[in-house]
């Protein structure tokens, strides 16, 4: 068993985010035109319009949560914040962002499978990430009561630790994390498992998103008339009826 620990939390992490990056490099070079989400809103746009909004909303806020709780080093917010009363933060607008994401996520789901119009036109990977996002919402959803037995904040700082020597290429002692509840290892390997099956799916549409805030710095576009020897400002000019351009 300690061999299946060591593999899941010591060698799988490298794995999934290795396939996550290469993965989507090589297809944002090699097959652009499958870069995108396959909106379905023009087949059925009623239920599509409250379960995307209410996923995105929960899903963004649940996925900087995670980052900010878990990559935040305890020296970072311990001299105003005590690890208990951290993860009762995290619980308290965790669930709230849960519950909504979880309505929402279900209501794709829903129209993902038993609408037939929608279903006749949906990919296999559709429905399989749909339904792996469903099942670590649930998982994640169910570590809430276990987290309130542990009030105290430390199995936050074991999985905090864990996540910072991850990225940060730092011996992990996969022991530690097998003393925890069954919830939280399953959360953390349907976490992992959504990485690794990113760059197959329209999950890469993400990247998208994130990158449109480059747009923020981008230089100023630059529009030149057609029209030679016009001074700026005076493109509206009537053109003369047997003007060339």
């Amino acid at each position: 068993m300690s061999g299946v620990y060591g593999f899941l939390f010591q060698v799988y992490p490298y794995v999934c985010f290795t396939v996550f990056l290469v993965g989507s490099l090589i297809r944002f070079d090699q097959n652009q035109y499958s870069w995108k989400s396959d909106s379905s809103q023009m087949l059925r746009a009623g239920t599509l319009r409250w379960g995307s909004n209410l996923f995105h909303f929960g899903i963004l806020f649940l996925f900087f949560g995670h980052m900010v709780g878990l990559f935040t080093p305890h020296s970072v917010y311990g001299p105003f914040m005590s690890a208990s009363t951290k993860q009762t933060l995290a619980v308290v607008a965790g669930g709230a962002a849960g519950a909504v994401c979880f309505v929402g996520l279900s209501l794709l789901l829903y129209r993902r499978v038993f609408d037939p119009r929608i279903r006749l036109t949906s990919h296999p990977t559709d429905i399989a990430v749909l339904v792996v996002l469903w099942v670590q919402l649930v998982v994640g959803l169910i570590t809430l009561p276990f987290s309130w037995q542990h009030a105290d904040g430390s199995v936050m700082l074991i999985l905090a630790d864990w996540a910072q020597r991850i990225v940060t290429l730092r011996p992990v002692d996969a022991s530690a994390l097998a003393l925890l509840p069954w919830p939280y290892l399953l959360h953390i390997v349907f976490g992992m498992t959504i990485f690794l099956l990113f760059p197959f799916s329209r999950l890469v549409h993400v990247w998208s998103g994130f990158a449109t805030i480059g747009f923020l710095f981008r230089s100023h576009q630059v529009v030149r008339s057609r029209r030679l020897n016009v001074p700026a400002g005076h493109n509206n000019l009537p053109r003369e009826p047997n003007a060339r351009l």
